[in-house]
């Protein structure tokens, strides 16, 4: 119980039907949530980490290729229950979440298929419960994809750092939580551009900041440093 809330009544929604266009042409006949890390579907290791923390409900929003997911998840004995919802191939992310809502229950969580972070589940829904909104995001601080040079005013470089944090800025990682009243509010097809800023404009979007290990698998290159990360041992 996470303060009257009992995790086997919140399900958790994977985005899953994507295309993956940027991962290309390794997505072009497998949907990016079945590439491997490390010799896993990423979609497994997303829901493990949800599992490992006692929320084992999954609802999975499938479009692009889902039957090979569906396959997969046939061929596996699993101390989970996982739903399949069939939203579309060419569903927007705020489509499939609310093409699921038949299947949710007062409060449910969601998430992308493509994105591992060591998110405190249990925190994340006590700051949920705690502020009366209806929706909850997880925020990180943003690594940039470039190493940066800090110099003085003549220009005579003091450092170089390889990739920093920077720490003034925040985004979004997924693992969210929402109250199924949302969809009284739900405006819009895609959740990033539409759904969230409209609810933020309502005053019902609220984010947790979680300064943990975070890595979205957007592109080949991103998979690949996710393998190095296995075979370093520094993967979380």
């Amino acid at each position: 119980m996470i303060d009257n809330i009992d995790k086997n009544d919140i399900k958790v929604v994977i985005l899953a039907g994507g295309r993956g266009t940027r991962a290309y042409p390794h997505t072009d006949s497998l949907p990016k949530p079945m590439l491997p890390v490390d010799g896993k579907p990423i979609i497994m290791r997303v829901m493990r980490i949800f599992a490992d923390q006692g929320f084992r409900k999954f609802v999975l929003s499938l479009g692009y290729r889902g039957d090979v997911i569906v396959d997969y998840f046939a061929n596996k004995s699993l101390d989970w229950e996982v739903e399949f919802a069939h939203t579309g191939e060419d569903t927007d992310t705020g489509g499939r979440i609310a093409r699921c809502r038949d299947l949710l229950g007062p409060t449910f969580m969601a998430t992308y298929a493509d994105g591992l972070a060591k998110v405190p589940l249990d925190e994340l829904l006590r700051y949920h419960r705690s502020h009366g909104g209806l929706v909850t995001v997880t925020s990180v601080p943003l690594t940039s994809q470039y190493g940066t040079i800090d110099a003085n005013d003549g220009g005579r470089i003091l450092s170089f750092n390889e990739k920093p944090t920077l720490r003034n800025y925040w985004i979004n990682a997924g693992f969210m939580v929402f109250e199924h009243a949302v969809f009284e509010h739900w405006e819009g097809e895609n959740l990033e551009r539409e759904v969230l800023p409209r609810l933020c404009e309502k005053g019902l979007a609220y984010t947790y900041r979680s300064d943990v290990f975070f890595k979205s698998m957007d592109t080949h290159k991103d998979q690949l440093d996710l393998e190095a990360l296995c075979r370093s041992g520094m993967f979380p």
